[in-house]
């Protein structure tokens, strides 16, 4: 009997029924060791030796797999091909103890029938270079995290973390936030005149390029006068053809899937997180319907390539088909381009799962790599320009194409982040000298905006453009800088909170080389360094960690956490002691309080008088009254005063005798907007164990509707916005108990 590990049950049940008899495949259920979690693990006066544990899950595994691994005449280590997959079966290696002759490491980029038999013929050992780079980085980001963690909680408050990649990708949402702040909009006109050929009912726009030979550049005309006086110079106009323009524009198709470019264009088609991209990705590897979903490269095989060729004279025709295969190399830098693009294992597969967004999620996967074998796309473009005869000479252009052959836009074209979209304009066939009807003249004016903040899809293509991290952390790192309160996800922006202000100034003033871009991006330079086998991943940890404990030694004396968040004073009396009030940060964001505190413990969440009016409370019978009129009732448990606080969730009532007395009430957020599903309740606003808004049914749980976009700004009724089909499935799963808690 021979043994398999691999890292997941899904995985070894796909091959286990590949294999046959004569093996045994078993999971290792990811990572079996681990740095402890409850003190540093790494041994800084050692030359950074870790200390690893197994995990408590972890222990009836590792005694599973070894009363088989005792058994078996070879034991395959199959775990993933990458630097972690490689880390994963050296653990296995060191938790099983096992005689190390008997393993061999194999690897494959798909799990199918061929692929596997391939790697059983070419079994190598352990590259332990791919391990010490993976030990490099799980080191490295435990010092980072467990040391200048605690420095946050004195400093700022508790329940914050710092880490080497989360810490920059704040740093660039603070950034971005702060730029749309400053942002001073600039005004400037555009004139175009809407015109048709005599006697057509064709109608186009030309757009003002030129004033007496002048250029009239996107922004020159800078105010409604300037417009005006063009406008007036127009009048009695006289239009006519001076002269079209015909070429045609090429289109050439997109490279086959890398992980950051599934994580960006499933985020734009499926509206999906990083996360939810890859846990389904995941899936379908394990499954054995698409290649590996780590990976930086967007090579295709020759046999990929010959079934890809094959499909596309099958399905589209010869005139689709390129004469040879297309080639195509990656942006990444020090790519691994021995591994494979992401594709499917079998392209007559069309609808593999029983899940209908994992078919979604392979749909986008197959038609990307066969449209990236395609013929490229042709549009003829025509330019005509109109000359204006008045007081002066106006030049006007009116641009517009067609498609002479779709190519690979029959089958696949990509999304767009935050570029404006091109009015496509349909212009007639003109001709020199063609005398033009006038229609109408059009002065629009226009204000230059300020960039958007980030998507998850434009922020892992920063990241990816700067060099910091690497696609298979971008997922946890968005989840992580949300999980900890650093940033909130609305209408698939990111938000900064507070306290990410705070934290990055902070990290900006006094730990520069942990939030710097450049830094960071040559870490992960390094670390490859280290993978490849030319640097010693001992010594570059001590390049970083000896300068930065030592700051960290220095800052913590010398930082003050008053002058770090200061409170506001506010012209309030307290109610209670008549001593002043202050605007002070919480665990939870901003909150009024008494200045005598601990004497004096009053305190209440920042009114919003907007808000204010739509707040209701909830009782033990689901019925709801003004907050007002709530607010200052007495506890019906204890006889005591309610109040108003604010928590993780929101705001609620709760009794002044707390602790002796736990009595609370939920605070509600009215939207006044009827239930799209049953009609009677009305959409309330609530939050996620994370802190994720979300809007829900008052008749829950008999009407189970819930969206994450705000019905306000929703005219179609919610009803493309549940999480379903937002692309949001990850937080339903994740927080499927927490979401449970928050709706009653």
């Amino acid at each position: 009997m021979n043994l398999v590990i691999v890292e997941s049950p899904a995985k070894s049940k796909t091959i286990e029924g590949y294999l046959g008899k004569d093996f045994k495949v078993l999971a290792s259920f990811g990572h079996v060791r681990d740095l402890p979690k409850k003190e540093l693990g790494v041994d800084v006066k050692e030359n950074y030796a870790p200390t690893y544990e197994v995990a408590q899950n972890a222990k009836k595994t590792i005694t599973e797999l070894k009363k088989y691994a005792k058994k078996a005449k070879t034991i395959y280590l199959a775990t993933d091909l990458d630097r972690e997959g490689e880390a994963i079966s050296w653990h296995v290696t060191e938790a099983l103890k096992v005689d190390s002759k008997k393993y061999k490491r194999i690897v494959f980029s798909e799990i199918t029938k061929t692929a596997l038999k391939a790697a059983l013929k070419k079994p190598r050992e352990l590259n332990m270079d791919l391990v010490d780079a993976q030990q490099a980085r799980r080191v490295l980001d435990r010092l980072v995290g467990y040391k200048l963690s605690p420095l946050l909680w004195k400093k700022v408050k508790t329940g914050l973390s710092a880490g080497r990649v989360q810490s920059v990708t704040v740093r660039l949402i603070v950034e971005r936030e702060r730029e749309i702040k400053a942002f001073d909009p600039e005004e400037f006109w555009i004139l175009s005149v809407l015109l048709s050929e005599k006697g057509d009912e064709l109608k186009f726009k030309a757009l003002l390029k030129q004033v007496d030979g002048n250029k009239v550049g996107k922004m020159d005309i800078k105010n409604k006068k300037e417009a005006k006086e063009i406008e007036k110079g127009l009048e009695k106009a006289k239009y006519k053809v001076s002269d079209v323009e015909k070429r045609d524009r090429t289109s050439h198709p997109s490279a086959p899937f890398t992980t950051s470019t599934l994580q960006m264009e499933a985020s734009r088609k499926l509206g999906s997180s990083a996360k939810q991209t890859m846990r389904n990705a995941q899936k379908l590897y394990e499954a054995g319907h698409i290649t590996y979903m780590r990976t930086d490269s967007a090579n295709l095989s020759e046999q990929a390539i010959k079934a890809v060729r094959g499909t596309i004279e099958k399905e589209y025709g010869k005139k689709y088909l390129p004469e040879s295969a297309k080639g195509y190399k990656t942006k990444t830098k020090k790519a691994q381009e021995a591994h494979e693009a992401i594709r499917p294992t079998h392209f007559d597969r069309r609808e593999p799962s029983s899940d209908s967004y994992e078919n979604k999620l392979y749909d986008l996967i197959w038609k990307r790599t066969v449209a990236s074998q395609m013929k490229e796309a042709i549009f003829e473009v025509i330019e005509s320009k109109i000359e204006a005869k008045a007081k002066k000479k106006f030049l006007f252009v009116a641009k517009g194409e067609t498609i002479k052959f779709d190519g690979f836009i029959k089958v696949y074209t990509e999304g767009k982040d935050d570029e404006a979209e091109e009015e496509q304009i349909t212009i007639p066939e003109l001709k020199k000298g063609d005398e033009l009807e006038f229609h109408e003249l059009f002065n629009d004016q226009k204000f230059t905006e300020p960039p958007k903040r980030y998507s998850e899809a434009t922020l892992v293509k920063k990241l990816e453009s700067l060099g910091i991290g690497r696609p298979s952390t971008y997922a946890p790192t968005m989840s992580t800088i949300q999980d900890r309160g650093y940033v909130k996800l609305e209408e698939k922006r990111f938000h900064p909170e507070e306290i990410a202000l705070i934290v990055n100034d902070l990290l900006v003033e006094h730990f520069a080389k942990v939030v710097d871009y450049k830094f960071t991006a040559k870490m992960e330079d390094d670390l490859d360094e280290v993978a490849a086998g030319d640097a010693k991943w001992q010594e570059i940890i001590g390049e970083f960690y000896e300068p930065f404990a030592k700051n960290l030694k220095e800052k913590t004396k010398e930082l003050d956490k008053k002058k770090i968040i200061k409170d506001k004073k506010l012209k309030e009396k307290c109610p209670e002691c008549k001593s002043g009030l202050v605007e002070k940060l919480g665990r939870y964001g901003k909150f009024v309080a008494c200045s005598n505190y601990p004497e004096c413990k009053y305190s209440r969440p920042i009114e919003d008088k907007k808000e204010e009016k739509n707040l209701a409370v909830v009782g033990d019978d689901g019925k709801t009254e003004k907050l007002k009129e709530a607010e200052g009732e007495k506890c019906d448990k204890c006889g005591g005063k309610m109040v108003l606080k604010e928590g993780k969730f929101g705001k609620f009532l709760a009794c002044e005798n707390y602790p002796k007395c736990k009595n609370t009430k939920t605070v509600i957020q009215k939207t006044g907007i009827k239930c799209p599903d049953c009609g009677e309740g009305e959409l309330i606003e609530r939050r996620t164990k994370r802190g994720k808004t979300f809007w829900g049914c008052t008749k829950y749980p008999g009407c189970k509707y819930a969206s994450w976009t705000d019905p306000a700004k929703n005219d179609e009724g919610g009803e493309d916005a549940e999480p379903g089909n937002e692309g949001e499935k990850e937080d339903e799963v994740d927080d499927k108990k927490d979401d449970k808690k928050s709706k009653k």
